[in-house]
């Protein structure tokens, strides 16, 4: 069996003929052979079912099973690509992913077949593959003696094509970032060093496989390091500690709210009778990280990497209450002057860590050394834009210390992350657009009290309509392509919408006052989503406690910036 050197199509061979577990879902255990033979065995029915002239690009549209894994380990030993579809899409925007991505398979399960219910994905039937129907065992039945280097539908090497993992930019276009087969195996060799997890462990995956922080810091040390990996369907904070026991799971990831909402299970006196060693991810907030560590025993390490690779920071046990970390070694990180290229001087901080020069310390945190950004799929312009002047431009404000730690201070153009999701609000604008009241529209991010942002709308109202919450909330409702993360939970009703000297809407403006205007805001107490949204106003008591929230988490420097 032959092998190539840096990359994953490398580490999965090296799990056959290993009979140790290797996969846990619910109650099933599959061993690490098995896993690569179930990969090899797809590897092959590849290479009869994909078109000889098309990009050999798998849209994979799973929740976290079995095949999940199998199939990002088919296509690593076929030389294939998977790009993750995010089910959190809807209508003409998630044919779009799919279009935009050159997919010539989709693999599916029943649970998400009503999202493909009348879209044009050019994907015909026969290449539509739904891992729970009964005829896909019968599918892959007689490939089964396949080994691991059996069958290849394109070349197999480190610059290999590996995933296609969608981010968001700010006018909208799709933007699939690429990751090759060698990225992702030093990424996941790199963690396995830096965690030193290896064949005892259990990764836990509960974050969803089509976003990056799953495959990259989840499945990829787990492959690298021979353990064995355990996933949830979906994340759910209740059933995390019983997984995590029923399992022996030792480590695990997280982004955004994650932590929070397990921190907001009701805590037991033995929350601390789990066998996790440590968590990785992102957005969890410094007061809640501190909070699980003390709760459940188990701490956490918070980093920070662009979804497109191109830069990162790596906490150390020295690093200060609030920030991120150094960068990663090799790395000439900066933060600059997004007009002029300048490096701005380091941040002043209180003896509390607040901010006391802001206003000449924010800048764009970009990477002036060699990144191993590696573009995205037909979109030249984009990736341009990303590395111009020789440099990597990650898009996020950031803000250094005097000891060299990077502080995240927000994001620079009209992109939100709400949840560990990156949005565009160009999109979500396109979509309120259609709100027959609204003479004008813009949306931008608002600080979340915890990590991340939360969405905010601004109307200008046509003359002489007024504001009716419940329609508003039937309008989201109603829109088939407004994602889950996408409504607002703020609404700003301005008398006119603010603009430049050059007319174009003043954004720095809106963002600055955020829901502390002089405007009627209205806002959904709970987190706003595309059906049953509610909204009330803003009033003083109502305001009062949500910055209370801000202070708790020490964010509400964040407000107004």
């Amino acid at each position: 069996m032959g092998t190539t050197t840096g990359t994953v199509a490398e580490l999965v061979q090296q799990r056959w003929g290993d009979h140790r577990p290797g996969l846990k879902f619910e109650d099933r255990v599959i061993s690490h052979h098995q896993v690569a033979a179930g990969a090899a065995a797809r590897a092959a029915l590849l290479t009869d079912l994909l078109p000889p002239d098309g990009a050999p690009h798998i849209g994979v549209l799973l929740d976290n099973v079995p095949d999940y894994p199998l199939w990002l380990a088919a296509a690593a030993l076929a030389g294939a690509t998977v790009v993750g579809v995010n089910p959190t899409r809807r209508g003409p925007e998630l044919a779009g992913d799919i279009i935009h991505t050159d997919c010539s398979l989709l693999i599916t399960e029943r649970a998400h077949l009503p999202l493909l219910e009348g879209l044009d994905t050019g994907i015909p039937p026969g290449r539509v593959l739904v891992v729970d129907d009964p005829g896909y065992a019968a599918l892959l039945a007689p490939y089964e003696g396949a080994g691991p280097g059996d069958a290849r539908v394109g070349p197999v090497g480190p610059g290999t094509r590996m995933l296609l993992s969608f981010t968001s930019g700010s006018t909208g276009a799709p933007k699939a970032a690429i990751c090759s087969q060698g990225r992702l195996a030093a990424a996941g060799r790199s963690l396995v060093s830096y965690f030193g997890t290896g064949p005892d462990d259990v990764h836990y995956i509960c974050m969803p496989m089509f976003h990056g922080n799953a495959v990259v810091a989840g499945w990829a040390p787990a492959l690298a390091g021979g353990a064995a990996v355990a996933l949830r369907r979906r994340f759910s904070a209740s059933g995390f500690l019983p997984d995590v026991r029923a399992f022996g799971a030792t480590y695990f990831t997280y982004v955004g709210r994650a932590v929070q909402y397990l921190l907001a299970t009701p805590a037991k006196p033995d929350d601390r009778d789990n066998p996790l060693r440590t968590g990785f991810g992102t957005e969890a907030g410094a007061v809640d990280a501190a909070r699980f560590t003390a709760r459940f025993g188990v701490p956490l390490v918070e980093g920070y990497g662009s979804s497109e690779g191109g830069a990162a920071l790596q906490r150390s046990p020295d690093a200060p209450p609030g920030a991120i970390g150094r960068a990663t070694p090799g790395d000439d990180l900066a933060v600059v002057d997004p007009e002029t290229g300048r490096e701005l001087p380091r941040a002043v901080l209180d003896p509390a860590g607040g901010l006391l020069n802001g206003e000449e310390a924010i800048g764009e945190l970009v990477n002036r050394g060699r990144s191993p950004f590696e573009g995205y799929w037909r979109n030249e312009q984009a990736a341009a834009a990303r590395t111009r002047g020789g440099w990597y431009w990650t898009g996020d404000l950031f803000f250094r210390d005097e000891r060299g730690f990077f502080h995240f201070a927000g994001r620079c153009d009209d992109r939100l992350r709400v949840d560990s999701e990156n949005l565009a609000a160009a999109m979500i604008e396109n979509i309120l657009a259609r709100y027959e009241p609204a003479a004008a529209v813009a949306v931008y991010a608002v600080p979340d009290p915890v990590a991340g942002d939360q969405v905010m709308a601004a109307l200008a109202l046509r003359e002489g309509d007024v504001f009716d919450p419940e329609d508003f909330a039937a309008f989201l409702t109603a829109q088939p392509d407004l994602g889950t993360k996408m409504a607002p939970r703020f609404v700003r009703i301005a008398a006119a919408m603010p603009v430049t000297a050059t007319n174009k809407v003043h954004r720095v403006g809106l963002r600055r006052e955020g829901f502390r205007c002089t405007d009627p805001v209205w806002w959904s107490p709970q987190d706003a989503g595309p059906c049953g949204a509610a909204y009330r106003l803003l009033d003083g008591r109502d305001l009062g406690r949500l910055l209370k929230s801000y202070r708790d988490q020490g964010r509400e420097d964040l407000l107004g910036r």
